[in-house]
């Protein structure tokens, strides 16, 4: 690893900690801090969700899917696509229209306190653990790939998230996955570009699936027994789009809408998040499609213990001019590092928001005050980041994956049947509030049945096969629990509807809780954006090519265009403000 690649990555932490201090003066309340005081514009969220559906996953697992097997990987995206759709159509704006604060608000409203406290603990739990692992992860990608220290990697993105997430809050966290995604997608655009330039353009990458010990590997459906545990069969693949979208058509999906100013700019933000995501899926496995058949070997060569895991940072070695490597192992760090934070920022809402207040009641301890209420906010965001750090190392000390294994057997356990209640809640207003219950119990029945014939017979369920049941299972659940309506008490039944006829009425103006920022959150955004495109426009005297120099222009100048554009906008909109009310601006 040469120097000009640590300097992009100390370049880029720097930045993310200085957006995270200058975001921080926009949070004066908890609302502010958990998320943005919906106050947010339309395209931070959006991006914002685009980098929380992505990860290192992204450009390891999933690119290591399509060496292997082509294209079928693209159901993850088309489901995630589907998701943010399904947004734009409607399920954005009832989520921003329920005015909540936290994912847990909506539960506790729509299935009552028992929900609500188990959600909490049950996310508080989960979400670190998750976290952890993508952090541990990539640390060891990035050992045995790029070279860079284990250890060392792990406290450094372990500090740096935690350092922007606690100073800016939901803002910070916004507006480093946005700077973010400025990076990863023209870097990533650009290596799609080069790829498909090694194989000819799409006529080569067409011809790359009737290559012989290619063309059975890449065909879209593949046979059961074609791939281990039956992956990418029709059963495979339904399953996964299935598992894939329940996540955003489920109640669980609503903080990716809450920091909005209201439905029109959620949908907005769906439809931008739903344009990236699609743009994305094609330009990501292209790479690793063009790696089996061009770079074999050299992936083969890699130190991992599933070296087709490497192939999109093979080919990033391979294709892009110098000095962009380092721009590349950034947006491998930025998809991790945007899903830690979203996680970081969720759990504390959570947990400052649901879990104390709810301690404070059957105690009777006094309500915090605002202020107690940030300082609190910081201090567990502090305190969770530490946790993933320390949980990433420990990961890092063992020499088996038993809890990497352990983590999906309990997500497997808890995260689909949870999310299946979360589903049928939101949409069939019949469901009592103990349905919540009775659904994820029954949901987790094959589960835990998968778990006990493994252990005492020795038959090791599928994925799929383990998926389906749990639906199959949480569907009857479903149909259990609408006959029980009866059993609902009337304020139960009270609060159900007005949660729903909440949701369908547009925000007003009026319920907004503090001034328009969205000209300060332009020019904020923008001079950090064009900071950054200076940044990389310096690259330019590390490469020695014409090749490099067109590709360090175009990566720096799309940076350097949008940021330029966002302080035009932004200065628009303050001098517009400031004719139309001089006095107030």
């Amino acid at each position: 690893m040469v120097y000009s690649e640590y300097l992009s990555l100390g370049l880029y932490f720097i930045f993310l900690i200085v957006i995270g201090i200058l975001f921080s003066r926009f949070n004066r309340n908890l609302s502010d801090y958990v998320r943005g005081g919906g106050m947010a514009t339309w395209w931070m969220v959006g991006t914002s969700s685009l980098m929380a559906a992505i990860s290192a996953f992204t450009f390891t697992g999933n690119a290591s899917a399509a060496y292997e097997a082509g294209p079928t990987l693209l159901i993850i995206y088309a489901a995630n696509c589907a998701g943010f759709l399904i947004g734009f159509f409607f399920l954005a704006a009832w989520f921003r229209q329920t005015r909540a604060l936290t994912l847990a608000d909506i539960i506790r409203e729509r299935f009552g306190v028992a929900a609500e406290q188990f959600n909490v603990i049950s996310f508080a739990f989960l979400a670190p653990v998750a976290a952890a692992i993508q952090l541990w992860a990539l640390a060891v990608f990035a050992s045995a790939v790029f070279g860079f220290p284990l250890i060392g990697s792990i406290l450094v993105i372990g500090a740096v998230v935690t350092i922007y997430s606690t100073t800016g809050g939901r803002w910070g966290v916004m507006a480093t996955d946005f700077l973010q995604s400025l990076i990863l997608i023209p870097i990533t655009l650009l290596l799609g570009y080069l790829s498909l330039r090694a194989v000819g353009g799409f006529s080569g990458l067409i011809e790359i699936f009737s290559m012989p010990g290619i063309s059975e590997d890449f065909r879209f459906v593949k046979e059961p027994g074609a791939f281990s545990d039956d992956r990418f069969t029709p059963k495979w693949i339904v399953a996964i789009f299935l598992i894939q979208l329940s996540g955003f058509i489920s109640i669980s999906g609503a903080p990716r809408y809450l920091s909005v100013k209201d439905g029109r700019e959620g949908r907005r933000s769906a439809m931008l998040a739903f344009v990236l995501m699609a743009i994305g899926a094609f330009v990501w496995i292209i790479p690793p499609m063009v790696a089996r058949a061009k770079l074999a070997e050299e992936v083969a060569a890699v130190g991992l213990e599933n070296v087709s895991e490497a192939s999109y940072a093979v080919a990033a070695m391979a294709y892009l001019p110098n000095g962009l490597l380092g721009v590349m192992i950034v947006a491998m760090f930025a998809a991790t590092m945007s899903s830690m934070d979203t996680g970081l920022n969720m759990v504390t809402g959570t947990v400052v928001r649901n879990f104390w207040p709810w301690v404070q009641r059957i105690t009777g301890l006094k309500p915090m005050s605002p202020s107690t209420e940030l300082l609190s906010c910081k201090l567990v965001t502090a305190g969770l980041g530490v946790a993933i750090t320390g949980m990433a190392l420990m990961l890092a000390a063992q020499r088996s994956f038993q809890l990497f294994d352990a983590y999906f057997v309990i997500a497997t356990i808890i995260g689909l049947p949870v999310t299946i209640p979360l589903v049928a809640g939101l949409f069939i207003r019949r469901l009592p509030y103990v349905s919540y219950f009775i659904i994820s119990i029954l949901s987790a029945l094959p589960a835990i049945y998968s778990l006990l014939d493994a252990r005492f017979n020795g038959n090791n369920w599928t994925v799929q096969d383990r998926a389906l049941w749990v639906i199959a299972f949480g569907l009857i659940g479903v149909l259990i629990s609408v006959f029980l309506k009866s059993w609902e008490k009337p304020e139960n039944r009270s609060q159900i509807e007005a949660l729903f006829r909440r949701m369908k009425t547009p925000v007003d103006p009026s319920e907004h809780e503090g001034l328009g920022t969205d000209s300060v959150q332009l020019i904020t955004t923008g001079k950090t954006t064009v900071s950054a495109g200076v940044f990389l426009l310096l690259l330019l005297l590390l490469v020695e090519s014409l090749q490099g120099v067109l590709a360090v222009l175009f990566v720096s100048g799309f940076v350097l265009c949008v940021g330029a554009l966002m302080l035009w906008a932004g200065r628009r909109s303050a001098v517009g403000k400031f004719n139309k009310n001089p006095e107030e601006s």
